[in-house]
Order: C-alpha cells, then structure tokens, then sequence
C-alpha cells in the first residue's frame, strides 16, 4: 500500500510543499526510482536511505525484492538536496508495514541521513 508524507522545497527564501509518496510493488525485480524533478542529490537519496535504514536495524529497500517507486509531487517543482532522505525513508518504512502509517500522518518530515542512520544538519532552513 502507498504511503505519503510531507517535506518541503526550498527555493530562496519560500518553501514549497512537497508530498512525498512511496509505493512497493511486488512480484518484480527490484529497482528504486524518484520521479518529480528530482536533481542529482535527490537521486543520490536511494544509497543513503537503503545505507540508513540497513544500519539502523531495518529492512532496507535494496533487500525487499519490490519495485520501488517515490513521487515527489508537485512535479513541476525542482527538488533540490539530501533534504529529501529522511521523507522518503520515513514513507518507504511505512509503506513497507515496518512502521504504522498513522505514525507519520500529519507530521513534515525534512532532513539528510548519514550512512549509519543519523540525521545530517540542514542548512538553509529555520
């Protein structure tokens, strides 16, 4: 089942909503995509979040065996940095049941992951 969560834009000094949504297809090969506009750092995301997730205990979108597909909608906004890691791993936990959708409901996620699963100072960002 889909996930979705809220993270934001920056672009000057205005921050734009962003949903991200993450959804697991199996019975497929596995693969990772981030579909949105999404620049290199956001493409960048997929290592960081699988190293994050595996190193800090769970299952990591690399070993699920699914499709994995991340929206980052609007898409007709640039999406720009790591500030996106902390979303889409956040969504991928839920929409792989190893977190409660209802936990991440309403809450605005924003952030880099370091390797080991630690959140990264954001700058730009009050």
């Amino acid at each position: 089942m889909p996930a979705k969560t809220l993270s934001g834009a920056v672009l000057g000094l205005e921050a734009t909503p962003v949903e991200v949504e993450v959804d697991t297809i199996s019975g497929q090969l596995h693969s990772f995509q981030i579909v949105g506009l999404p620049d290199a750092a956001v493409n960048e995301s997929k290592e960081r979040v699988n190293a994050a997730i595996r190193n800090a205990g769970g299952s990591p979108p690399q070993l699920s065996n699914r499709r994995i597909v991340v929206n980052l909608a609007p898409a007709d906004i640039k999406k720009e940095g790591p500030v996106f890691d902390l979303p889409i791993a956040v969504a991928f936990l839920a929409a792989s049941s190893q977190i409660p959708q209802e936990s991440i409901a309403g809450n605005l996620f924003l952030g880099e992951l370091s390797l080991d699963g630690r959140l990264r100072p954001t700058s730009g960002v009050l």
